[in-house]
C-alpha cells in the first residue's frame, strides 16, 4: 500500500513539473510575441497594467571613452663619444638631470694632446717652407729684370733672358705649393683641436626643454671606449607622450588636438590633462587598431615612461539631448520604441525614437512626443493606447549619475 501511494505521489509530481515548464514557455512565447509584434499586433491585457515610470530629463550628455596605454619618452637620445679612449671622469649618472650643452663625460687626451702639437709644427715648417720660397721668388725677379735690361741694350742673349724668365716662374710656382702647404696644415691643426675637443663628452639637443633626465648608464670611469660606443640614454619627460591604440568604432571621432584626461595607478585619484598630438593613418594588421599618440604635461616630472595610463576622451556632445532610462527602450515591429505616459496619467502613447549617445543607463532619444514621463518596466505588456495604473512610488525623479568611460 504504501509503494503504491509513493507511486501515485511521484506521478502527480513529474505532471506538476511539466505543467510548470509548459506555462513559462506559453509565457515566454507570448512576451516575444508583444515585443516583436509576431506580424501581428500585440494584445495587451483587458484591464490596466501595473507599471513604472521614469522622467524624460532635457540636459546634456557625453559620449566618452576610456583607452589603456603607456608612457613613453617625448624625445630620447643616446649620448656617444666621437672619439675612443679611456673614460677619466663621468659627470652624471642614473637619473641625474642634464642641461642643454652639459658636460656629462671626459676622456684621456694626451695622444690628442700631441696631435695638436704635431700639427701645430707641421704648421710652422709649411709657413718656414713658403717664406722661403717667396724670398727665392723676389731673387729670380731681380735677376729677370737684370737680364731684361741687358737684354734690350744688347748685352744678353735670347737664352739668357729665357733661362731667367724660367727661373722666375719655377719660383713662382714653388710659392703656391708652399702656400697650399700652409692651408693644408692650418687644417690639420684644426682637425686635431675638433678631435681633442671630442675627448670632451656633451649632451647637446636641438629642440624640447632645456632640461632632461639621464634614463641609463653604460659605461663606468675607467672604461675604454670606442667611438660612437653608447655612454648614457637621455630623455625628455616634460611634455611626456602617451600611446594608446584604438579600433574602429571610435579612430573616425579622435582628432589632433583633441583634449584627454589620464590616470595611472601610481597616483589614485589624480588626473593629468593632456592632448591627441597625432593619430596613425594606418591600422596594424594584426590588432586592427591604429595607433594615437597623446602630449601630456608633466611639469613635475612625475609621470614616467612605461608607466600604464587610462585615457578617456570625450567623442560627442548634445548640450540639449532628450534622455531616457535605458529600461525605457523597447522593439515593436522591428523598431525601437518607448512608452509616453499621458497626460490623463492613465493611458500611454507608443512613440518609435533612434537611440544617440549612450552614456550608462542612461540614452538619448530622437524623435517626437517623447516628453514628461516615460514606462520603464513593464512596456512588455503595452500597445498603444493601453491603460495602466501608475503606483505612487513607481515614478523614478533620480538625477542621472555620471557613468564610467567605456574602456578598451
Amino acid at each position: 500500500m504504501f509503494q503504491w501511494i509513493k507511486s501515485i505521489v511521484g506521478t502527480l509530481l513529474v505532471l506538476a513539473v511539466i505543467g510548470g515548464l509548459g506555462w513559462g514557455v506559453w509565457q515566454k512565447l507570448q512576451t516575444e510575441q508583444a515585443d516583436t509584434g509576431g506580424g501581428k499586433k500585440a494584445r495587451g491585457p483587458a484591464g490596466p497594467v501595473p507599471v513604472e515610470v521614469g522622467v524624460v530629463r532635457h540636459e546634456p550628455i557625453e559620449l566618452r571613452r576610456a583607452f589603456s596605454g603607456t608612457l613613453e619618452a617625448s624625445a630620447s637620445f643616446t649620448v656617444a663619444p666621437k672619439v675612443s679612449g679611456r673614460v677619466v671622469r663621468l659627470a652624471v649618472d642614473l637619473a641625474d638631470t642634464v642641461k642643454r650643452g652639459q658636460v656629462i663625460a671626459e676622456l684621456d687626451n694626451d695622444e690628442y694632446q700631441q696631435a695638436v702639437t704635431q700639427a701645430v709644427a707641421d704648421l710652422a715648417v709649411a709657413k718656414a717652407n713658403l717664406a722661403e720660397a717667396k724670398s727665392g721668388g723676389e731673387i729670380t725677379r731681380r735677376d729677370l729684370e737684370r737680364v731684361s735690361t741687358l737684354r734690350e741694350r744688347g748685352v744678353a742673349s735670347e737664352a739668357q733672358f729665357d733661362a731667367a724668365q724660367s727661373a722666375q716662374l719655377a719660383k713662382l710656382a714653388q710659392i703656391e705649393v708652399a702656400k697650399a702647404q700652409v692651408t693644408r696644415a692650418e687644417a690639420a691643426v684644426e682637425a686635431a683641436k675638433i678631435r681633442l675637443g671630442y675627448t670632451t663628452v656633451s649632451a647637446t639637443w636641438a629642440d624640447g626643454d632645456d632640461q632632461r633626465v639621464v634614463s641609463a648608464r653604460f659605461i663606468d670611469e675607467g672604461d675604454t671606449v670606442a667611438a660612437n660606443t653608447p655612454m648614457l640614454s637621455i630623455v625628455e619627460l616634460d611634455p611626456i607622450k602617451g600611446v594608446v591604440f584604438v579600433t574602429e568604432r571610435d579612430y573616425a571621432r579622435l582628432k589632433p588636438n583633441q583634449r584627454v584626461t589620464l590616470t595611472t595607478d601610481a597616483y589614485p585619484g589624480e588626473r593629468f590633462n593632456g592632448r591627441i598630438a597625432r593619430v596613425s593613418p594606418v591600422f596594424q594588421q594584426a590588432s586592427r587598431q591604429a595607433r594615437v599618440e597623446l602630449v601630456i604635461d608633466n611639469p613635475e616630472r612625475r609621470l614616467k615612461p612605461g608607466m600604464f595610463i587610462r585615457a578617456e576622451a570625450i567623442l560627442d556632445r548634445v548640450e540639449d539631448a532628450v534622455i531616457v532610462h535605458a529600461d525605457a527602450l523597447t522593439k515593436r515591429d522591428g523598431r525601437m520604441c518607448v512608452f509616453v505616459l499621458n497626460g490623463d496619467g492613465a493611458t500611454v502613447a507608443r512613440r518609435f525614437v533612434e537611440v544617440g549617445i549612450r552614456n550608462g543607463d542612461h540614452v538619448q532619444v530622437i524623435g517626437d512626443g517623447v516628453e514628461g514621463r516615460v514606462v520603464t518596466l513593464g512596456q512588455q505588456l503595452l500597445d498603444d493606447g493601453s491603460k495602466v495604473i501608475v503606483p505612487q512610488s513607481a515614478t523614478s525623479t533620480a538625477t542621472p549619475a555620471k557613468p564610467e568611460a567605456d574602456s578598451e
